[in-house]
C-alpha cells in the first residue's frame, strides 16, 4: 500500500508541481490550498507525511503543525520554507516539525527528504508494534492458566514488575521459568532495554567467567578480540540466570560481588566496570539442601532469594491442563496452516491423567506432533504417541508417595472440581450433586483452594 502524502501550500503552481513529483515516485498524495483545507482532509483518514508551506492566508503552517501533532501524533510533518525565514523553520521544528525545505524546492532534495522520513517511521511503527508484540506475549494476564496455584504466580509477577528486586524462580525442568523470567521483565520499567536469557548448565566451565564477565584480548588462548560478557549485554536490561545452581563454586563469589557491588571485571582486566541489571534467577534444585551440602555458598544463596517465586507442577494445576491444551492446538494449527479445533473427549481425558514428566514442555510437544499427524477437525488417539495412555482413574493417581491426608485432601479437591464443572459452576446445584450442605461446600472450596471458574 502506498504511503499517503498530504501537500498545503496556498501557491498553485508549487503545490501542483510538487504533487507531480511525488505521485510519480508512487506515493498517495493528495492537496490543500491552506490550513483549514487541510484539517478537513486529515479528518478523512490518516496520512503518513503532511507536506506544509509556513506563510499561508487563514491558517499558518506553524499553527497546522501544532494541530497535527495533537490530533495525529504519528503523522509527520516537513516545513516548505523561503529561505529568509529560515528563523521561523527552526521553530518549526521546535515545535515537532520532522525537517524543512527551501524554496525553490529542489525535487531530487526533497525525494531524499520524503524517502528519509518515511523510512524512519515505518521504522519506528515496526519497532512499536515488536515491543508491544512481546509485552503482549509475555504480558502474565495473557499466561495460560485459571488455577489457585497459577493466580498466585501472576499475583506474585505483578508485584515484583514493579521493582528491581533479584527474583529467584523454583519449578522442575518445562514449567514455564524462562517464560515467567520474560514476563517480569516485559512488564517492568525496564522492558525498552535487553533480556538476555543464559543457560548456565550450558557455559563449558574454563568459559564460565568470560562468558559472564567478558575478556580482554590476549587474555587467553583464543582470545583474539576484546569482548563483552552478558552483564554488559544486560545493561539497562534484565539477565536471566537459568539453572543457577550449575555455576562452579569457585566462580560464585564473582556473581556475588557482581550483584552486591553492582560492577564486573573482565578476564584480563584490573579495571571493573559499572553495570546496570537486574538479576532473575531460576533452579530446579532445593538451594538450601545445596549450601548444606557445601556445593553453593550460603551468602550468594541469600543474595538470590530476595524474592522466591515457586511455579506449580502440571499435576498441582490439573484443572490448567484443558486450557494448555487449547492453547498448544490453536497456536500450531495457526502456524502450520491446519484446520484443526481441538481434541476429542477421549483424547482430552487421557491428556488430563497422564503424569507429565517433562511438564509443559512436553505437553506443548505431545500437541504439536498431534496436530501435525491430525486429519480431522479433532485430535484423536490415533495421531498422540504411544505412550500417553487414559488411566482408569480418571479422577485420581495414586503413586503411594503421599500421606493418607494428603490423598484424601487431594481426592476431593480434584471430585470437588469435577462436579462443579459439570454443573457450569453452579454451587448450590454442586451441593446437591454432593449431597452436602452449600456451607459445607463454601468451606471445601476455602480449605482445598479450589477454582471457580474453568
Amino acid at each position: 500500500m502506498a504511503e499517503s502524502i498530504l501537500i498545503v501550500d496556498d501557491e498553485d503552481i508549487i503545490r501542483e508541481s510538487l504533487s507531480f513529483v511525488l505521485t510519480k515516485e508512487g506515493y498517495d498524495v493528495k492537496e490543500a490550498p491552506n490550513g483549514k483545507a487541510a484539517i478537513e482532509i486529515l479528518k478523512t483518514g490518516d496520512f503518513d507525511l503532511v507536506l506544509t508551506d509556513l506563510e499561508m492566508p487563514e491558517m499558518k503552517g506553524i499553527e497546522l503543525l501544532e494541530h497535527v501533532a495533537h490530533t495525529h501524533p504519528e503523522t509527520l510533518v516537513m516545513i516548505i520554507t523561503a529561505y529568509g525565514s529560515i528563523d521561523t523553520a527552526i521553530a518549526a521544528l521546535r515545535k515537532g516539525a520532522m525537517d524543512y525545505i527551501l524554496k525553490p524546492v529542489e525535487f531530487d532534495e526533497l525525494l531524499v527528504k520524503v524517502r528519509r522520513l518515511l523510512a524512519s517511521r515505518r521504522l519506528t511503527i515496526e519497532n512499536k508494534l515488536l515491543r508491544s508484540e512481546l509485552n503482549w506475549q509475555y504480558d502474565f494476564t495473557k499466561m495460560v492458566g485459571q488455577s489457585v496455584a497459577m493466580h498466585r504466580v501472576f499475583d506474585t509477577i505483578k508485584k515484583v514488575a514493579a521493582t528491581d528486586g533479584t527474583v529467584l524462580i523454583y519449578g522442575k525442568s518445562g514449567t514455564g521459568k524462562e517464560l515467567v523470567a520474560r514476563a517480569i521483565h516485559y512488564n517492568s520499567r525496564r522492558n525498552g532495554k535487553p533480556f538476555i536469557a543464559v543457560n548456565c548448565g550450558a557455559i563449558v566451565e574454563n568459559l564460565f567467567e568470560s562468558e559472564l564477565f567478558g575478556h580482554k584480548r590476549g587474555s587467553f588462548t583464543g582470545a583474539n578480540a576484546d569482548q563483552e560478557g552478558f552483564f554488559k549485554a544486560a545493561e539497562g536490561g534484565s539477565i536471566f540466570l537459568d539453572e543457577v545452581s550449575e555455576i562452579p563454586l569457585h566462580l560464585q563469589v564473582k556473581l556475588l560481588r557482581a550483584i552486591e557491588q553492582k560492577e564486573v571485571t573482565p578476564v584480563g582486566s584490573a579495571v571493573p566496570h559499572t553495570i546496570d541489571v537486574r538479576i532473575i534467577a531460576s533452579t530446579n534444585k532445593n538451594l538450601s539442601k545445596e549450601v548444606e551440602a557445601g556445593r553453593y555458598r550460603e551468602d550468594l544463596f541469600y543474595r538470590l532469594n530476595i524474592v522466591e517465586l515457586k511455579l506449580p507442577t502440571l499435576a498441582e494445576r490439573p484443572d490448567d491442563i484443558p486450557l494448555l491444551v487449547e492453547h498448544f492446538v490453536s497456536k500450531y494449527a495457526l502456524e502450520m496452516n491446519k484446520n484443526v479445533r481441538g481434541v476429542d473427549n477421549e483424547v482430552m481425558k487421557s491428556l488430563t491423567t497422564h503424569s507429565w514428566k517433562g511438564e509443559i514442555r512436553e505437553l506443548e510437544n505431545v500437541i504439536e506432533r498431534a496436530v501435525i499427524f491430525a486429519e480431522g477437525m479433532l485430535i484423536t488417539k490415533n495421531e498422540l504417541p504411544g505412550f500417553i495412555e487414559q488411566k482408569q482413574d480418571s479422577l485420581y493417581s495414586f503413586d503411594g508417595r503421599r500421606s493418607m491426608k494428603e490423598a484424601v485432601d487431594e481426592f476431593e479437591r480434584q471430585y470437588i472440581s469435577h462436579v462443579l464443572r459439570t454443573n457450569q459452576f453452579n454451587k448450590e446445584a454442586t451441593a446437591r450433586a454432593l449431597k452436602i450442605s452449600l456451607s459445607s461446600l463454601y468451606r471445601k472450596i476455602e480449605e482445598l483452594d479450589i477454582p471457580l471458574q474453568a
